[in-house]
């Protein structure tokens, strides 16, 4: 389901600098681990209310039986409102993007990009 270029880069970053803890943030599931299986494409956005995006209420619930509380340090590889919500979820975590100062997809992409060519964690 997670086939694009940016969720792609996004995956391998995280396989190489935090391999056994990540996941990835669904509109519609909330926490996917790597494993987890999406019975079939969606078309749900945070962006769009009409779509029917999971809660911000049921994220935070879920954080805890995900285990995902047990973390203090939050990486989210993402845009700005990405990052809100992460942050709106884990209140009481550091939460961090090392993309946060990129301008758009393509310059998230160069930062990764150059991060796994150096073999360089992202600050």
């Amino acid at each position: 389901m997670y086939i694009g270029p940016f969720t792609t880069k996004c995956r391998e970053y995280a396989e190489k600098f935090y391999p056994k803890s990540w996941c990835i943030l669904s509109a519609k599931y909330g926490f996917l681990f790597p494993d987890d299986i999406v019975p079939g494409t969606y078309n749900v956005s945070f962006n769009n209310k009409k779509s029917c995006p999971i809660t911000l209420d049921e994220l935070k619930s879920s954080k805890s039986t995900k285990e995902l509380d047990k973390y203090d340090n939050i990486v989210v590889l993402g845009g700005k409102n990405y990052t809100k919500m992460v942050s709106d979820i884990f209140t009481d975590k550091k939460v961090y993007n090392p993309l946060s100062k990129c301008k758009g997809i393509g310059f998230m992409m160069h930062e990764l990009n150059e991060s796994l060519k150096n073999d360089i964690q992202l600050k």
